[in-house]
């Protein structure tokens, strides 16, 4: 940027609240640069990232070999739409497939586009293969999901923010509790119209719940034994983040490098997006084995970006990076440090009463009632002190830094979140 263009943090936040539509409400910190695990503002400020744009930068900012390949694509062929077929999508969808262990892949752009993608598909399985009436599928959702913000996506939500004056909304979705098995099995048992089960293996944006051992494979099974499909939203924990390449791994061994291709839970629908770019591009997908996706037909469903060049150069790239250095396995040992770290400093603090999460994908929980500000006022203080996390539901700060993180930069940043949680002493 040069000295003409340099901007203030004051300018750059004027200038979105003139122009733009408030429908964010950003921490008062304005970027220009990335690097790795860190990032700067326009005024030199450095700090640690410790969201990694919500686990999309799961590689690291700007990682030369994703961004190599972006730059190479983007000079040679940028867009052909889905009208004609380019060299570079086919070779995508070999390695994506090969990487996940499905037969097909369909390509979108955003983790919701993916998830709307999965519901349609489900849908149309339902009418032509399980043999369900037309318009009478119904699709088992989890309370306190996050899985987007389309009409479609909010009309299942418990958000009140996100559905409010945005009706009316789509049919066809039963709401169960997270983590119940129970729940899941009763609406099996007595309705013979439910497709799919869509779920998050942990909820990201509720606060980082964590399921309860074995209850992704007991759903599982319950969905085979009822035919119904089993829909795993991998958006935020898929791609190395809770230190397996995917979370529905579970406990097997899928570092990917040393991936034995028999995960613990196997999803019929397998959604991604997010780190499946490392942030450089939007690429999102949705895999599935062919009996499943052989429903979908010439103009059932499409996008002119989906599987455009530089995503299918940018998605490679991705799942390389997160092959050959072995970030699942870096995920999961730099998680069991900082949840123990943060175990042992609680019993000292009364300011946060827990921690909780999976691989670098945590959350601690703030000794406050969700309506207060104390979370927000403690990622402030973060900020100032050269770390930035946002919280999530009021009460819960969301920690979730790059993958490439070293065991010296985590523990300098759990120094950082130990002193400013100090500093909130009541």
């Amino acid at each position: 940027m040069s000295v003409l263009e340099r901007i203030t943090s004051e300018d750059a936040i004027a200038l979105e609240e003139k122009h733009g539509a408030h429908n964010y409400h950003p921490l008062p910190v304005v970027l220009s640069r990335g690097e790795g695990v860190f990032v700067w503002d326009v005024e030199g400020k450095k700090y640690y990232d410790f969201l990694s744009a919500y686990s999309a930068v799961n590689q690291g900012h700007c990682h030369p070999k994703i961004i190599g390949a972006m730059v190479e694509q983007a000079q040679t062929l940028t867009l052909t739409s889905r009208a004609f077929y380019n060299d570079m999508l086919g070779r995508y969808e070999k390695y994506a497939t090969e990487t996940f262990h499905f037969d097909k892949l369909l390509p979108m752009n955003t983790g919701a586009e993916a998830v709307e993608t999965a519901l349609k598909i489900c849908r149309k399985w339902a009418y032509e293969k399980k043999g369900i009436d037309e318009n009478k599928a119904e699709i088992i959702v989890c309370e306190n999901n996050f899985h987007g913000r389309t009409t479609t996506i909010i009309s299942f939500s418990n958000d009140p923010v996100a559905r409010k004056n945005f009706g009316p909304y789509t049919d066809g979705f039963i709401k169960i509790e997270y983590d119940n098995l129970n729940a899941l099995r009763e609406v099996l048992e007595s309705n013979k119209n439910v497709a799919g089960f869509l779920v998050e293996p942990i909820q990201g944006e509720a606060g980082v719940y964590v399921p309860s051992e074995g209850y992704l494979k007991e759903a599982k099974a319950l969905c085979e034994e009822h035919n119904v499909l089993f829909i795993a939203d991998e958006v935020q924990t898929g791609i190395a983040r809770t230190g397996r390449l995917l979370a529905t791994c579970g406990n097997c061994s899928c570092t990917d490098k040393h991936c034995s291709g028999t995960p613990e839970v196997k999803p019929d629908i397998l959604i991604l997006g997010k780190a499946l770019s490392g942030g450089a591009f939007p690429v999102s997908a949705v895999l599935a084995n062919n009996n499943i996706m052989e429903v979908i037909q010439p103009g059932n469903h499409g996008s002119t970006f989906g599987g455009n060049p530089i995503a299918a150069a940018v998605g490679m790239a991705a799942l390389k990076v997160v092959k050959n250095e072995e970030l699942a396995q870096n995920a999961d040992e730099l998680g069991e440090i900082f949840r123990k770290e943060l175990e042992k400093f609680i019993p000292t603090c009364n300011t946060v009463n827990g921690v909780r999460g999976k691989g670098l994908l945590n959350a601690i929980l703030i000794n406050d009632t969700e309506d207060s500000s104390t979370a927000w006022d403690i990622c402030m203080a973060l900020k100032e002190n050269g770390l930035l996390a946002k919280p999530t539901h009021g009460n819960i700060i969301r920690f979730a830094p790059p993958l490439v993180m070293t065991e010296e930069q985590l523990r300098d940043c759990i120094s950082i979140i130990t002193k400013t949680l100090r500093q909130f002493e009541k």
